[in-house]
């Protein structure tokens, strides 16, 4: 193995998912075999985040490449801090270090020279001296100083393992100068501890550190982590037999090793095991039902709050007499019965398709509640479906994590020992509650309370583990209204005439004089992409005058020309150019730039932003290693650690569209999406749109989708807890 020493004069490219770099290296001896013009070398390889000014010494082997000839790949390295003034100056400048940018880098190296990191080691105090350096910045710099000492330990160890920058950082912020004994000892808390760290990245790190395949705590985390990528495909518990199966896949261990491990695992109150009578599972009736803790205690919770709300009666709304209701409004048979119901029965559904009327339903309930004097909450799982029920029916309306006063410290402020003081909830667009949150709601009404859920049960289900308004209403055990008849005003929509047609199973009209549903023909995923270029950037604009950021592309899958990921990058590419006066940085595989359209991918309590959450990037602070997002008006700090929070939102995937309106959508729908072409796909995608609807796809594609209806098969129990309790 050869060696090469020198110092980094520019990175070239840097992939922060895998660390592959590519740089340019000033070598302390010239004339060596790659050596260019300008006397520099090319170096690649999977390293961990560099600055330029580092001095490197490196091994590894010189290779030819076909177009870019002699090149060296490296495969260690060891890090020294720079040993010139210029490579003291870059070295600061690189971005490396918040608080300091090239102007800042100049005088600090102007005012100290070779002394700089003495000073910020030993005398940190004299930072002050400098220029344009207060208390704060001098603060920022010398935590940023300090931090960057103690991760170059951890990068270098980590990044032989996959493990890029940013995660390397994440795990310094989570346990300090513990990190390196953490990993060592147990990688797999950081799969436990760490959002972004999973569970073959820790056990690499654990192979690799030679833990035998069939350690107990190996198979233990593997079981945690099959059932926690289940929660997050939606399914709420894991039959055993299907349990063991993809154990042995993952751990190439035998089945009768995961035993112990469940064994364990239930010994230690991390899963439950449970057997559920009638809840047909594929191992017949020696299976069981093995839930995450968490998830077992959330369903049982929310079947058994059910159960109590729909058990005390009277209910507060029982004594507003019908007739006071009839007045309230012109409605409907169905609409007039949604509202008895709801007033007699503490726990009931409102479902129906787009245009068959709940909104008008729903204002009478209200004027006729506000009108009795009685206390009323309306609330929906996103912001976005708060905003649409609060313009709609002209009343207040929050989400539901505001409703029960979500802390970061305290959790929920409303609970079982502190119960709103409600005499009816409405929960609109309820096909988005998971067993969490419901679990967390219904706790925090107390008997007597009553609560409508509202919501279009053919739709997709909720992003979270669970499928709470289709198994309320499978029970049997509630009440529920459903409205179908389409009204005048609504049945002049083609968005909605054609949402009912596909949810009868029949193919969309695209008639000639339409307004708002056409169709563009696509017949390849390049094609495709190119259509929906276009229609955004100018057809729609110019035909329509809506403006880009009023439309929005949904799409079903994110792989292919057509996929979410390039539509991105495409639509970007167009709405938002590079430029040399706006910042930009890549994190986590996403290039970003001030003025994105952007999206948060998880829950951030600390933050109060939650999945699904869309906002416009307003600021990257390259000093102060920071983006600015913009939701709804209010501004939101990420550190560069924490980008991967954040994806951009010009395409995002159906699901994560449930529950918002759009002014325009447009849906890119082929053939190279058959795992997803299904009914209540498209059907969701269509009524997301307000005015215009535009899919890009050919007529196929669409009866493929149309005929394809499979019934949702998540597996959880509140169905089959509420079925086996005793009848209300």
């Amino acid at each position: 193995m050869d060696e090469l020493t020198g110092s980094v004069e520019r990175i070239t490219f840097y992939n922060e998912e895998n660390g592959y770099t590519v740089l340019r290296l000033l070598p302390d001896r010239k004339g060596g075999p790659a050596e260019s013009r300008d006397g520099l070398v090319t170096v690649t390889g999977n390293l961990p985040e560099l600055a330029p000014g580092e001095h490197l010494k490196l091994s590894g082997d010189w290779t030819h490449h076909p177009k870019h000839g002699a090149q060296f790949n490296a495969q260690t390295l060891e890090q020294t801090l720079p040993a010139t003034t210029e490579g003291l100056r870059r070295y600061l400048a690189s971005g490396l270090l918040r608080g300091i940018g090239p102007k800042i880098a100049d005088r600090i190296v102007e005012h100290f020279g070779m002394q700089t990191f003495e000073i910020l080691e030993e005398h940190p105090a004299r930072l002050l001296e400098v220029a344009d350096i207060g208390p704060k910045r001098s603060k920022l710099i010398l935590a940023a100083w300090q931090e960057q000492k103690q991760i170059k330990d951890i990068m270098l160890f980590l990044y032989t393992h996959g493990v890029t920058t940013n995660l390397a950082i994440k795990i310094y912020k989570q346990y300090g100068d513990r990190s390196l004994q953490v990993v060592q000892s147990d990688p797999y808390q950081l799969a436990r501890d760490i959002y972004g760290v999973g569970f073959r990245t820790a056990d690499k790190i654990a192979v690799a550190l030679g833990l035998p395949a069939d350690h107990p705590t190996r198979i233990e985390a593997g079981l945690v982590y099959l059932l926690e990528e289940q929660v997050n495909e939606g399914h709420v518990f894991l039959p055993r037999s299907i349990l063991i199966q993809k154990s042995t896949e993952l751990l190439q261990v035998s089945p009768q090793l995961a035993e112990p491990g469940l064994t364990a695992l239930v010994e230690s109150e991390h899963i439950v095991l449970e057997e559920q009578p009638g809840n047909e599972l594929p191992g017949g009736e020696d299976d069981r039902a093995v839930y995450l803790a968490q998830h077992y205690f959330a369903e049982v919770g929310t079947a058994n709050r059910l159960l109590g709300l729909a058990s005390a009666l009277p209910g507060r709304l029982s004594d507003i007499p019908p007739l006071f209701v009839q007045n309230i409004a012109e409605l409907s048979p169905e609409q007039n019965a949604a509202l008895k119901t709801t007033l007699s029965h503490p726990v009931s559904i409102l479902t129906g398709g787009p245009g068959t009327g709940k909104t008008t339903a729903l204002k009478a309930l209200i004027a006729a509640v506000e009108s009795a004097g009685k206390r009323f909450a309306l609330a929906s799982p996103t912001g976005r479906a708060a905003k649409r029920l609060s313009e709609a029916t002209g009343r207040k309306a929050s989400t539901l994590h505001r409703l029960l006063d979500f802390s970061p410290t305290r959790g929920f402020v409303f609970n079982a020992e502190n119960p709103l003081p409600l005499d009816l909830l409405v929960v609109d667009e309820a096909s988005m509650l998971d067993t969490l949150l419901a679990n967390s709601l219904f706790k925090a009404l107390e008997p007597g309370t009553h609560i409508l859920l509202v919501g279009d049960v053919d739709q997709l289900p909720s992003v979270g583990a669970g499928d709470v308004l289709r198994d309320v209403i499978d029970s049997g055990l509630f009440p529920v209204t459903r409205l179908s008849t389409i009204f005048r005003q609504a049945a002049d929509s083609h968005i909605i005439t054609n949402a009912h047609l596909i949810n009868r199973g029949e193919s969309p009209d695209f008639p000639k004089q339409s307004g708002d549903f056409f169709r563009f023909p696509a017949n390849s995923p390049e094609e495709a992409a190119q259509w929906v270029v276009d229609l955004v950037t100018a057809r729609i604009p110019e035909r329509f005058g809506l403006a880009p950021a009023d439309i929005q592309v949904l799409a079903p899958m994110y792989r292919g020309p057509a996929g979410i990921t390039m539509l991105n990058e495409r639509l970007q590419a167009a709405l938002n150019p590079p430029s040399p006066i706006k910042a930009e940085r890549r994190l986590f595989g996403t290039l970003f730039r001030p003025g994105d359209k952007v999206m948060q991918i998880r829950n951030d309590y600390d933050k109060l932003v939650f999945n699904g959450d869309i906002g416009h990037l307003r600021s990257i602070s390259a000093e102060d290693h920071t983006l600015t997002v913009d939701f709804e008006g209010r501004p939101v700090e990420y550190g560069f650690s924490e980008a991967d929070q954040l994806v951009l939102a010009y395409a995002i995937s159906v699901h994560k569209a449930q529950g918002s309106e759009f002014p325009a959508v447009v849906l890119p729908l082929l053939t190279q999406h058959y795992m997803m072409l299904q009914r209540n796909l498209l059907y969701t995608a269509i009524t997301r749109a307000r005015k215009l609807c535009i899919l890009v796809s050919n007529p196929k594609t669409i009866a493929i989708a149309v005929k394809t209806n499979p019934v949702a098969n998540r597996w959880t129990g509140l169905d089959w807890r509420l079925k086996h309790s005793n009848s209300i």
